[in-house]
């Protein structure tokens, strides 16, 4: 402990205020709308800039800061504001500021399209305190509106991020890995090296969900941006020595078969998700019906103390997921989850197949299994991960 005349410091976890209390939500995403002024051809949600009914349908301001303040009194220290494009919300600035006030990060993503002179001064002012998250959809106009569908948006998406550069204000860049723009990928990765707030190389999107909302008119459009696991494969393993160490890591911590409790993953463990229209999500992905709280009949509170327990306490039935997955050791490689098999099947517990194509793919690259070899079926499993993390 420091002191002087006037004031003394210590450590914030040495502080009375928190040897008592223990923060009960960490993080929360907000889903603002589901409107999007893009159109993009693989996206999970977004409807129209203009539909009415779903506007009508969306959360006042009043309601979403009544949840944003619930929120920071269980302790969450950052925000996320997603959508659709959040930034069609009219209230927009109002709701950020009454976040920020309160102490809270915010974490944005978005297009870019929206960020406007005005705008721009606003963040540079009040500083989301996280780098904003900006998805990029090509390099070109005409592989961008290719994805986007949206006519004028690429000049709009450079206006936005150059106001960005112009007002410093950090930011970090994103993709998604599709056919209609995937020969920009080394023009797109060379440029965002010259972005001062890229810590490491930009993500991708690669291994496309369908629609949480169940629309089978979209879905099947999704499933023709699927690239094969064999093409994921290359773009996973482009920098190999990266790949390798990351996964050597990786495997070391989060491998072995999850047996038949379905929520083995961090989902509603600190954090929730709530959408548009006050549904409390243990994921944004997650809409199955008995899985969703509905915040307008309760808090938040609430929700993580009695309904979110339940929901993770649900074992699977399915006899597949139960002979499969339930028995399979590359949970750490493979993306199945409930919120995948609602996606897919619009069940909680059906083997998503194209996920575990995928998985199967990388544990056959990184020699866990021998070709043509399903995991669920292996014994040894922990003598494969061990000699595979341990080799040199």
């Amino acid at each position: 402990m420091n002191r002087t005349s006037y004031v003394s410091t210590q450590l914030i976890n040495n502080s009375d205020l928190f040897k008592n209390t223990k923060p009960i939500l960490l993080k929360l995403d907000i889903e603002l709308t589901e409107r999007c002024n893009n159109n993009c051809i693989h996206c999970c949600i977004n409807l129209p800039e203009n539909d009415q009914i779903a506007k009508q349908k969306e959360l006042s301001t009043d309601e979403w800061k009544k949840i944003i303040q619930e929120a920071a009194g269980l302790g969450a220290i950052r925000i996320r504001f997603t959508g659709g494009e959040p930034l069609l919300r009219e209230d927009f600035k109002e709701l950020y500021l009454f976040t920020r006030k309160l102490g809270i990060k915010v974490m944005l993503f978005t297009n870019a399209r929206l960020i406007t002179p005005e705008l721009a001064d606003f963040l540079a002012l009040y500083p989301p305190l996280e780098k904003i998250e900006v998805t990029v959809y090509g390099m070109h106009k005409e592989s961008y509106e290719a994805v986007s569908r949206a006519k004028g948006s690429f000049e709009e998406f450079w206006r936005g991020v150059n106001l960005l550069f112009d007002k410093k204000i950090p930011f970090i860049v994103k993709s998604a890995f599709l056919p209609q723009n995937k020969q920009d990928m080394e023009e797109f990765e060379s440029w965002a090296a010259t972005i001062p707030w890229m810590d490491r190389p930009p993500s991708y999107s690669m291994f496309f969900n369908l629609r949480d909302r169940r629309e089978e008119k979209k879905n099947i459009a999704i499933k023709k941006t699927r690239i094969s696991p064999s093409e994921g494969l290359k773009m996973l393993t482009r920098n190999k020595e990266r790949y390798i160490k990351e996964m050597k890591d990786f495997c070391s911590k989060f491998m072995g078969p999850p047996g038949n409790k379905l929520f083995s993953c961090g989902a509603g463990h600190g954090g929730g998700c709530v959408d548009a229209y006050g549904k409390l999500q243990l994921c944004l992905s997650l809409r199955h019906p008995d899985t969703v709280y509905d915040l307008k009949k309760g808090t938040l509170k609430d929700a993580i103390d009695n309904f979110f327990p339940k929901v993770q306490g649900i074992m699977a039935k399915n006899s597949e997921y139960l002979k499969r997955c339930a028995k399979c050791f590359l949970k750490g490689l493979c993306d199945q989850c409930p919120s995948k098999s609602w996606m897919e099947y619009g069940t909680l517990d059906t083997p998503v197949e194209y996920i575990c194509d995928v998985a199967h793919a990388q544990a056959e690259y990184l020699g866990l299994l021998n070709k043509g070899e399903k995991a669920w079926t292996l014994v040894e499993w922990r003598e494969r991960i061990n000699k595979f993390v341990e080799n040199i």
